[in-house]
């Protein structure tokens, strides 16, 4: 084993990457720095430049948020939840203002504010919508005549008008006059649901779209359909663009809108004409089958004026922002990954993570900004990834019985599949690439069999190419029928040369890498094994089992070296830290834990996780660690070993310092200094000797008084914390109620009541100190009746000074005898 190591002792949790939206509208404030999204019971803002959730607010009554808006100035932010209460918040804070209820009898499905940001509207349920003056907080209209829920609302831009707008299960538009509380108009076009409601720059012109596959241009002067726009998809959101919104095809007269919806693109509309002046060109095919929300299909759409974006939302809850110029992706945002089943570094300098989450879809995060690439491909769930040495390329592998190779640019961070192979029967569920070039791959499936994947040479050699046209088709060059049951892991050796599989069969074979040549056989775990992994500096595999065990076996007459017991359920991934010298493992309930081998022993278990941990990884330098787990959480750990080294040996040399100006203090007699230094230390024997130092004073009592006088009341708090100790004991119990006493004395009750732990220290010192005095009475007692019987003895023959010093010295030993007896 590697000499000169230094053993890892601790991980902390450096970067969360979590669940931040499950659904629901987004609202980006008005600078475009925020974005608003609902998670359960939780409302979510994000930063959109890092990434990161800034601020939070939850419900207090564990009810799911329905809705929510931003006022158009972002101070004033309102929820609904499915409790039918309206919470009004100090967003940046935190904290809530105001709830209420919202009067609707079922949840509120729509919020939205007034242009003046002074009117708020509410659709609900139960087919009325309330309208509220959030400065005067009170409910000023209640609009009845909606038929279902109403699921928008909309005020008209020009406030002047005070006219709502709002769609509900009936389709059809109402136009309500808010001076008369009564619908003025009703706009029918649509035959499917209303989706969104969008107003021109001079409010004279509303596009609506809807799920009936068209778009309807209306005439607000004279509140007559202008056109009616067939766009041949279920369209969630159409949002009219500005006059002055550079964006293509939309360089002329006239007004324009997008549209997102089933197909997965963004598409541009002049509303004139009805034609499609731009249609957004995507990796992806777009959806063939509209009726079926595909994995593309966008579910709403927002624009970003300040920042010239537009801001998607797909079905899977990844937000995307296009440029509003060119309709490229700016960025990307995963809002919810599902259940993580692997997760790998990517990157020169692992600067990247690959993340596969029960879906067709790769995701690949940049660990600095939380940008997000999807990666479309894979037609089924990918369950297992891999990375080559370089950290350039990976390859997947899912249940759509294929194994994919990808590629990172180097420059943009850009990845593209470069390779895919099929041939399996089964889904594929464990993989693992060559470690020293990047020559093959080797995939093992729910066939039972092992499959091995030359990479040509034209893969690696075009690294700094453009994209590729399409990927390279892979064939196996090497089959073979591993196992009796589903393999659930495969791994290649440092050096190419050996193959290592594990399966639920409860063995794990080694192979050579050349012909997949069995060369020997594992057997020892009572259940299936989930994972196998080589040493990288000994002739040593690892193998963890749903047994709860792991077992470290040699190469040579594969033969187990060593078993390591611990986890109290299945372990499911288990890798070699500290230069092969540790081991890391991940277990089905949630727990990593830090063996390290020469000992057997684990060092520290982490508790960070509340369900399975499937992704287990650590980067290049040894320092870092990924986790992925069914809990939706990905997170990065830190190795605080050094950290905590240093710490604890500051600590230390502190501590020494402290003690020899300690012994400088009692040495000067300073005892308040040394009293208070020994309290800060939290050295109860320490204080203790600073107190029999006072006491052994001639005014001992007197300035055991001052010095007590003279602390903090946290600092009397911990020495009446020692003093219930040391009262246990007769032969501190002097110090101790010399302590008592003075805080007895110069405390008031009242003052004593506040003290923290008081009625523990009280119980504790009454039992003791009573029988404290019960054996100085019997003391007492036994003292004054031997003086009795001494002095009503008549010994004639002893002369006066004689009879005193005989009666001082048996009474010293009747004290004596007693004590012992005592």
């Amino acid at each position: 084993m590697a000499t000169n190591v230094q053993f890892k002792t601790n991980y902390a949790v450096s970067r969360k990457i979590e669940p931040f939206y499950k659904g629901g509208k987004i609202q980006i404030n008005k600078d475009g720095t925020n974005m608003f999204c609902m998670c359960g019971t939780k409302l979510n803002v994000l930063e959109i430049a890092t990434g990161a959730v800034v601020h939070s607010v939850e419900q207090d009554d564990q009810e799911d948020i329905s809705s929510f808006a931003l006022s158009p100035d972002d101070e004033i932010l309102v929820t609904a939840s499915r409790a039918l209460l309206l919470k009004q918040w100090e967003w940046r804070e935190g904290t809530c203002m105001r709830t209420w209820k919202a009067i609707h009898t079922a949840p509120v499905a729509s919020i939205t504010f007034d242009p003046t940001s002074t009117l708020l509207a509410t659709g609900g349920c139960d087919s009325t919508i309330k309208i509220w003056d959030v400065i005067k907080q009170y409910c000023t209209h209640n609009l009845k005549g909606s038929s279902g829920v109403v699921h928008v609302v909309e005020f008209h831009p020009d406030i002047s008008r005070l006219q709502l707008f709002s769609s509900s299960m009936d389709y059809k538009i109402r136009i309500w006059n808010l001076k008369s509380s009564k619908c003025i108009s009703v706009l029918e076009s649509h035959y499917s649901a209303v989706t969104s409601l969008s107003f021109s720059a001079d409010g004279n012109t509303l596009v609506s779209s809807g799920r009936d596959k068209i778009c309807t241009v209306w005439d607000l002067k004279t509140e007559t359909s202008k056109r009616t726009i067939p766009v041949y998809e279920s369209v969630e959101t159409a949002v009219v663009l500005p006059d002055s919104a550079d964006s293509p095809g939309a360089g002329r007269k006239g007004l324009h809108f997008m549209t997102a919806g089933s197909k997965g693109i963004l598409r541009i509309w002049e509303a004139d004409t009805g034609r499609c002046v731009y249609t957004q060109t995507v990796l992806h095919t777009p959806q063939e089958t509209e009726d079926e929300a595909g994995i593309h299909s966008l579910v709403f759409c927002t624009l970003m004026p300040t920042q010239q974006m537009i801001a998607t939302v797909n079905v899977e809850h990844n937000i995307i922002l296009y440029d509003l110029q060119t309709l490229q992706p700016r960025k990307q945002f995963a809002g919810y990954n599902d259940e993580v089943l692997d997760v790998k570094f990517l990157g020169p300098s692992d600067s990247h993570i690959v993340v596969a989450t029960n879906s067709s879809q790769l995701k690949v995060f940049e660990i600095s900004t939380s940008n997000c690439q999807i990666l479309y491909g894979h037609t089924d769930t990918v369950l297992a990834l891999d990375v080559f040495k370089k950290g350039l390329m990976f390859s997947s592998c899912g249940k759509d019985r294929s194994v994919r190779v990808w590629r990172m640019d180097k420059t943009t961070g850009e990845v593209q599949c470069v390779a895919q192979g099929s041939g399996h029967t089964h889904g594929v569920g464990a993989l693992s690439c060559s470690r020293m070039k990047e020559s093959f791959v080797v995939t093992g499936s729910q066939d039972c069999t092992l499959k091995i994947w030359r990479l040509p040479e034209s893969l690696t050699s075009k690294v700094n190419e453009v994209r590729l046209s399409a990927p390279e088709i892979l064939q196996a060059s090497v089959t073979e029928k591993g196992h009796d049951k589903d393999i659930n892991s495969i791994t290649v050796s440092p050096n190419d040369k050996l193959i290592a599989t594990a399966s639920q069969d409860k063995s794990a074979k080694l192979w050579s890498s050349t012909d997949c040549t069995l060369q020997g056989t594992f057997r020892g775990h009572k259940r299936g094994i989930w994972c196998v992994q080589f040493s990288p500096v000994d002739q040593v595999l690892a193998t963890s089992s749903a047994d709860g065990t792991l077992k470290l076996w040699g190469l040579h007459d594969y033969s187990c070296l060593k078993t390591f017991e611990g986890h109290d359920a299945s372990v499911l991934k288990v890798v070699f830290v500290s230069r092969g010298t540790q081991l890391l493992t991940s277990g089905s309930d949630g727990l990593l834990k830090l063996w390290t081998i020469k000992t057997n022993e684990c060092v520290k278990t982490l508790d960070a996780h509340e369900d399975k941990v499937w992704g287990l990884h650590c980067n290049k330098a040894d320092d870092t660690l990924v986790t992925g787990s069914t809990d939706s959480c990905i997170i990065l750990w830190k190795d605080v070993t050094e950290e905590e080294l240093a710490e604890e040996q500051a600590k230390q040399e502190e501590q020494i310092e402290k003690q020899q100006e300690l012994s400088n203090l009692l040495h000067e007699k300073n005892f308040a200094k040394a009293l208070g230094l020994a309290i800060s230390l939290d050295h109860p024997y320490t204080v203790l000797t600073v107190i029999k130092a006072i006491l052994h004073e001639p005014t001992g009592e007197k300035k055991l008084e001052e010095v007590i006088l003279k602390l903090r009341q946290d600092q009397k708090e911990s020495v009446l914390k020692y003093c219930t100790t040391w009262n246990t004991n007769s032969r501190n119990c002097l110090e101790a109620q010399a302590v008592v006493k003075v805080l007895l004395t110069h405390e008031t009750p009242e003052a004593l009541l506040q003290y923290n732990g008081i009625k523990a220290a009280v119980e504790s010192l009454l039992p003791y100190t009573e029988r404290h005095l019960q054996r100085l009475s019997r003391l007492l007692q036994s003292s004054m009746f031997v003086d009795f019987m001494w002095k009503n003895m008549r010994l004639a023959e002893v002369p006066a000074q004689s009879e005193n010093s005989v009666s001082v010295n048996s009474r010293a030993m009747s004290l004596q005898a007693v004590e012992n007896m005592d």
